[in-house]
């Protein structure tokens, strides 16, 4: 399902044409067409909304998506990749886990939260990666006047003058800190221990943190609060490559501005911030009977005012849902897309199916990727001095076999592929190790005599699951 690269990490968004934003989404996600043009149009979208005059910039809404394929095929890989591409806050969250506002649970502003702190931790990280040379370099001084204090400035009387004035720091001393930083960053002193003082992290309502849909309010007690529940300082001995990770991370956080960090955060989630809402058809129902569906379509109109647009408070302020692009997924077995409320659907004005995998996609899932499963397995028996090789018709006998076995019992797509690589590698990698032949060789023969139960016994593939 999944393909790897590194070119797309260094890739500009603004030069990439729908098409190239496909070939990138191709070197991770194999098939699925349909899907790549439908996101790859609405990212393009984001681009050219930015370069419109204001005015009419704030008119144009992001076409929402709805996935509708079965599980195992690569929708959640779509857009994860895509947030990943586009270098945008991106959250993935199952739409199953809310409960309509009045019921015990999540409501469903807590996404926009979720999303906005995903965002500050991304900005952070970049602001943080930005000044790290420069906190490395103050945190290598702090490590140094703990483990060469600075000696008291040495009384020297002013002759014709009755006082004392303090002399500067010595040479000798200077001399000793040149050398203890070179041992510093030659390693020499790592096994040597250093005392200082360390805050403790304070969790004065940690058991509100446990109770579902609490987190908010944990949040809000923190802020009231205030400085009040400020974690003790205590001294402690660290290792000196601990303490100097622990003094550049301090060191680190002094020197980027949150408030810049948050206002910055806030900007991206409103104008990029991607989310993904999984499992949308298990929210589908409009049942009228009483029982544990019965907040199903209220869950549904409180995602109505998110999707379509609105303001939601958090603890960092108040953020705008109005141009964040919403990906919709779902199986659909039971209900359909039509079984949403006419004004969610109209919310999500983009529909595309995702087609089940064949056997040649299990091929390619099994071969193409950097981290291909046959790779990882090679690698892991390649520890014990085993040489594991995969004929060709030996991986078309596994997709073979897997698609069969989908067919059988659920569809769970590439997942399906996890179960069957290690029931078909469970004899080699329990006995392998003891073999005095390293070499083995998977062919169609060795892969249906291994799975042959696997096949021929339906419950059998259920309990693989």
């Amino acid at each position: 399902m999944t393909h790897n690269t590194s070119a797309a990490d260094s890739l500009n968004l603004n030069s990439l044409t729908p098409r190239q934003i496909v070939e990138e989404l191709n070197r991770y996600v194999i098939g699925q067409k349909d899907a790549k043009r439908m996101v790859a149009i609405a990212l393009r979208s984001r681009w050219r909304r930015q370069q419109l005059s204001p005015d009419l910039r704030d008119e144009v809404m992001p076409k929402n998506i709805i996935m509708i394929g079965p599980t195992g095929v690569g929708k959640t890989e779509i857009a994860r990749r895509l947030a990943k591409l586009a270098q945008a806050p991106f959250i993935k969250i199952e739409a199953s886990k809310f409960t309509e506002v009045g019921y015990v649970g999540r409501d469903v502003e807590s996404i926009i939260r979720d999303l906005t702190e995903l965002a500050i931790n991304m900005v952070k990280t970049h602001r943080l990666d930005a000044v790290q040379r420069k906190a490395e370099q103050h945190g290598e001084e702090r490590l140094l006047d703990l483990l060469l204090p600075q000696p008291p400035p040495r009384p020297r009387f002013m002759e014709g003058q009755g006082e004392t004035t303090a002399e500067p720091a010595h040479d000798s001393y200077e001399a000793t800190r040149s050398k203890l930083r070179l041992q510093l960053r030659d390693g020499k002193l790592d096994e040597r221990t250093v005392e200082m003082e360390v805050t403790e992290r304070s969790m004065p309502v940690g058991v509100i943190a446990n109770m579902s849909g609490m987190d908010e309010l944990e949040g809000n007690l923190r802020d009231m609060l205030g400085g009040m529940f400020r974690g003790k300082k205590k001294q402690r001995l660290m290792k000196v490559p601990e303490a100097l990770k622990h003094l550049t991370q301090e060191e680190a956080q002094k020197l980027i501005d949150m408030d810049e960090v948050v206002r910055e955060a806030i900007t991206k989630v409103e104008q990029t911030g991607i989310v993904f809402l999984d499992e949308i058809d298990k929210i589908a129902g409009r049942e009228q009977t009483m029982g544990p569906d019965v907040s199903r379509e209220g869950v549904q109109r409180d995602l109505l005012p998110i999707v379509e647009g609105c303001t939601v408070s958090t603890k960092h302020g108040a953020v705008l849902t109005d141009h964040i692009l919403f990906i919709a997924a779902g199986a659909f077995h039971v209900a359909k897309p039509s079984d949403l409320i006419p004004e969610l659907q109209g919310r999500f004005p983009i529909r595309v199916e995702l087609s089940p995998l064949s056997k040649e996609d299990f091929v390619r899932i099994l071969t193409e990727p950097k981290g291909a499963l046959i790779r990882q397995y090679q690698a892991l028996l390649a520890t014990e001095g085993l040489t594991v090789q995969f004929a060709t018709d030996g991986l078309e006998a596994i997709a073979d076999i897997t698609v069969q076995v989908n067919e059988r019992t659920e569809n769970i797509g590439a997942r399906r592929l996890f179960t069957i690589m290690e029931r078909l590698l469970e004899h080699i990698s329990f006995e392998g190790p003891e073999w005095p032949d390293k070499t083995v060789n998977i062919t169609a023969d060795y892969v249906r005599e291994r799975l042959k139960d696997v096949v021929k016994d339906q419950d059998l593939s259920r309990y693989i699951l």
